[in-house]
Order: C-alpha cells, then structure tokens, then sequence
C-alpha cells in the first residue's frame, strides 16, 4: 500500500493519495488492536448435550 501511495504521489492522484493514506491509517490500527489483544484469552463454557433420557 504503501508504494501505491507513493505512485499515486508521483502521477499527482491527490484523491487517490487521501484515500490510500486513510486505508493505511485504518489497517494500521486494527493490527495495533490485534496486537493489544495478543494472549487475551477468554474461556468460554461449553454445555455437553443430553437426550431426553439423560435428564
């Protein structure tokens, strides 16, 4: 992405630059997220089914 942006600097896209900058900023972000939430695990209790006949 990042050398997308530097085409769309060197043609003059502005609005493509804006759009991509943005993108980046976006992605970013979420694996700052993904990294913060590295080793944070939630337990999640799981009923066992039954029958009818098991009750």
């Amino acid at each position: 992405m990042i050398a997308r942006i530097a085409e769309a600097e060197t043609e003059g896209w502005l609005g493509e630059v804006e759009g991509l900058q943005v993108s980046l900023a976006g992605a970013e972000e979420k694996l700052r997220r993904i990294d913060r939430g590295h080793g944070q695990h939630t337990v999640v209790g799981l009923a066992i089914p039954t029958t009818r006949g098991d009750r």
